[in-house]
């Protein structure tokens, strides 16, 4: 049995992306719910299902649990809930386990979504301000090497080292993400245009990375709802159809701490890369536009590599001068200006975007977009997703 075109995705909604939103997570969980709920064109106590993020002890709370946002939209009973871990890496297996639970039939209508809430909150990702509880950190954070910005770096250093990459080609990822942006006017950037000049003199944060090549911190929550073909029928959108969806750890795995494995690459992203296609019987040749999830600038050409859109090594001059990668290119890449430039929910409102373009509706359109690829975070165990037309 395959999951393939057995669930789509049929309502998207999201809250502003800001600063300070000035409630709680739940307040935004909530808001957003209620806008995906009106986009599908249901009601509030049609959905029968919750499906979240989790972060494997890494952080000490979840601040939006599903009770409480379930509680809060005055939803009757859950018939499905449960949690992807390993933060960003969840993303698309937050939706892939929505997929099984309505193909399934456990439940009819389930929601994903993501609160945020680290510019204003008391949860900074990037900023861990206490050793986790999973062990692991205890030895890595007493000595200083103690953010994901730190060990993503860390990463990108080497991967730079072996394959010759440059900072220059970095910063074509920053421009291009940020281009997609000023036609965005829900992106933290939209009206705000980067140079290269500016994004190679910006302030230094771990080398190789400088300010421009972090994502953004900022409040924000982004719902999606899936339910089967056969009740989308009956719904207000065209439907993205789930055509595949890939899981991956590799093998001696740690979050965002692998740095003993043969190689310091991304072999997570090689399985689920596998299995994502698989699924959806495709092929990269097939892809028409990619979500990349894109915390940092370098994640995007190594992403290119892992999942087989060049060879080892390909990634940076895949992105030289932005040609390649931005619209009209042969591969355009986070159109609605990803996680660097239009808002960073942990990759949810990458999912959204993928689904915009299988509407014909974003901002930075894809002509005839028919396959979209989205990936999750990467460093840790990570999963992945193919949206389509279902034709």
């Amino acid at each position: 049995m395959s999951l393939k075109n057995k669930a789509c995705i049929v309502g998207i909604g999201s809250t502003e992306f800001t600063r300070n939103a000035g409630r709680s997570e739940i307040h935004l969980a909530v808001d957003a719910v209620t806008a995906a709920c009106v986009d599908a064109g249901l009601e509030i106590d049609q959905i029968d299902g919750m499906s979240s993020y989790g972060t494997a002890g890494i952080y000490a709370a979840e601040l939006a649990p599903d009770i409480d946002v379930a509680r809060s939209l005055g939803i009757p009973n859950l018939r499905y809930f449960g949690q992807t871990p390993w933060g960003g890496g969840a993303s698309c297996g937050v939706v892939a386990h929505a997929a099984m639970a309505v193909a399934s039939g456990v439940a009819n209508y389930v929601v994903c979504y993501r609160s945020l809430k680290p510019a204003s909150g008391t949860v900074r990702y990037g900023r861990p301000t206490a050793i986790p509880a999973e062990y692991r950190y205890s030895y890595y954070m007493p000595y200083g090497f103690a953010s994901p910005t730190m060990w993503v770096a860390t990463m990108a250093k080497r991967w730079m080292h072996e394959t010759g990459a440059t900072r220059e080609q970095l910063g074509y990822v920053a421009l291009v993400s940020r281009e997609n942006a000023l036609r965005n006017p829900r992106a933290m950037f939209y009206g705000r245009p980067l140079t290269m000049e500016e994004y190679l003199h910006s302030p230094m944060s771990s080398d190789p990375f400088t300010l421009h090549d972090t994502c953004l911190e900022n409040d924000g929550a982004v719902a999606l709802i899936v339910t089967t073909p056969e009740r989308a029928r009956d719904l207000k959108q065209k439907p993205a159809f789930i055509a595949g969806v890939g899981f991956g750890t590799s093998y001696d795995s740690h979050s965002m701490t692998s740095f003993y494995r043969d190689s310091i690459g991304l072999p997570e992203c090689t399985e689920a890369a596998r299995e994502v296609f698989r699924m959806a019987e495709l092929t990269q040749k097939d892809i028409d536009v990619a979500q990349l999830y894109d915390a940092f600038t370098a994640t995007v050409p190594m992403q290119l590599e892992t999942y087989g859109f060049c060879k080892y090594g390909e990634g940076g001059a895949f992105c030289q001068g932005g040609d390649r990668i931005r619209l009209g290119g042969e591969l355009p890449i986070n159109t609605s200006g990803g996680m660097l430039a239009e808002a960073y929910i942990h990759g949810m409102n990458m999912i959204a975007e993928g689904v915009r373009q299988v509407r014909g509706t974003s901002t930075s359109q894809v002509k005839d977009a028919q396959n979209v690829l989205v990936t999750g975070g990467l460093g840790v165990p990570t999963t992945a997703l193919i949206l389509t037309q279902g034709n």
